[in-house]
């Protein structure tokens, strides 16, 4: 049984690599600069009745100053919550009266205003966003409530061990780098701003020269350009030039943080830093990462939970970003399996710097992550989406179709190679967030 088994997956992965090795990669959307320095995707799918628009700008949570963490969350928490013509609730009103959507965000790298609404209130809801974007009030009353409720989200967070090893593992992964910070800051960060550092930020950092527009559903190129340019057309950018942000540096010597908490069980994070997909060592590495700790075929799982009964989950991934990337290893366990656990993730992660995968182990991954694929386009927001990250971060219009012919590429020697130049354990830094031993 197990034979057949292992024939099947060798199969599957063999029409994989055919398939994906071979095909010609073709562009996801259409692309085109504007006169104003935007970038507008437009992908059309005639078939589905919801349009879903995204304006992106490189004004994330690295452009925050130093002293001021957080902002850039608050600005976007605060960017739908009136305009120089109508309130937060009318705003709120006037989309959902149609059923569609209109919200604003703030990440890592990027400042997204999001749009979601049938063909036939289009222009309703470009006139909605055309608002938010060209002309938010930032109310004072609105920026201090949001400022307490962000306060109170971060308080609360304080309670997930999860989070808290994860804002603790951050900068000892990137030391003084702006990914080291949190994107929504701290409670005593947060507390510092006011509705003029809001209105300065988005001045000063969301603009159209660094913008990235796309429009996804069923609207032709030609009706997607006029629509926006319409709209957005005559937005300016500052003379200043775009800020720069520096790619990571390298980080510190591998540190261990021990956080205590008094908790039944323990959260174990280790991380270092990795490479962008931009890099040849990317797709060895998301396939090795899966052997690892990718699901419950994993070496992981079957170490340190099935076999050991030592976690209650483990798991690793890929983390990557605009201006670096992360390498992270993870899992939750009762207090005192924490050094039995320790000790097997790093012996799992030795063990892939010195044992080549075996054709199971490489298959399984193999198609894991070019089948799961497609579940990352199957709606017209996870497309939009998409078209955005992989326009931020300069991965080509083709991006999915070399994702997967990527992937397919890879081999046992491949995924070696990574290994021994990513997992050697010592080079990761470690937090625990528990009962201290």
């Amino acid at each position: 049984m197990i034979s057949i088994k292992r024939s099947l997956v060798l199969v599957v992965v063999s029409l994989l690599v055919a398939t994906w090795a071979t095909d010609a990669a073709t562009p996801l959307a259409h692309r085109e600069v504007l006169p104003n320095g935007m970038v507008l995707l437009v992908a059309e799918r005639p078939a589905v009745a919801i349009v879903a628009v995204r304006v992106f700008t490189r004004a994330g949570a690295v452009l925050d100053p130093p002293d001021r963490a957080g902002l850039a969350n608050l600005t976007g928490a605060t960017l739908t919550r009136g305009t120089a013509k109508r309130s937060g609730p009318e705003l709120d009103a006037a989309i959902e009266f149609v059923g569609g959507s209109l919200e604003a965000g703030a990440g890592r790298d990027g400042f997204t205003v999001s749009l979601s609404v049938l063909k036939k209130d289009l222009d309703l809801g470009l006139d909605l966003l055309q608002e938010v974007v060209l002309s938010p009030a930032f109310p004072d009353a609105e920026v201090k409530r949001k400022i307490g409720e962000i306060q109170a989200a971060i308080k609360r967070s304080e309670e997930s061990p999860e989070t808290v090893a994860a804002r603790a593992l951050a900068p000892l992964v990137y030391d003084r780098h702006p990914y080291a910070r949190p994107i929504e800051g701290t409670a005593e960060s947060v507390g510092k701003l006011t509705r003029d550092d809001v209105v300065g930020f988005y001045r000063e950092r969301v603009r159209p020269d660094t913008a990235i527009v796309a429009v996804v559903g069923a609207i032709t190129v030609a009706e997607a350009r006029a629509a926006i340019l319409r709209r957005l057309g005559g937005w300016k950018a500052p003379a200043n030039p775009p800020p720069s942000v520096p790619n990571a540096p390298a980080g510190p010597p591998p540190q261990t943080k021990q956080i205590s908490r008094d908790l039944t069980q323990s959260t174990i994070l280790l991380g270092r830093q990795a490479v962008r997909q931009i890099d040849p060592d990317y797709f060895p590495l998301v396939v090795a990462s899966y052997v690892l700790g990718g699901g419950s075929a994993s070496r992981l799982y079957g170490r340190v939970r099935e076999e050991g009964g030592q976690a209650y989950s483990v798991y690793s991934y890929v983390s990557p970003a605009r201006y670096g990337a992360s390498l992270v290893v993870g899992a939750q366990t009762r207090t005192s399996e924490v050094p039995k656990v320790v000790d097997s993730v790093r012996a799992e992660l030795d063990r892939m710097t010195r044992e080549a995968v075996t054709d199971r182990e490489l298959g399984l991954a193999k198609a894991y992550l070019i089948g799961s694929f497609p579940f990352r386009l199957d709606t017209s927001a996870k497309v939009a989406d998409f078209l955005l990250a992989i326009e931020a971060q300069a991965l080509g219009l083709d991006y999915a179709d070399r994702y997967r012919a990527g992937v397919a590429r890879v081999t046992a020697a491949d995924v070696q190679r990574v290994a021994a130049k990513f997992f050697p354990p010592d080079q990761f830094n470690r937090v625990v967030v528990g009962k201290t031993p």
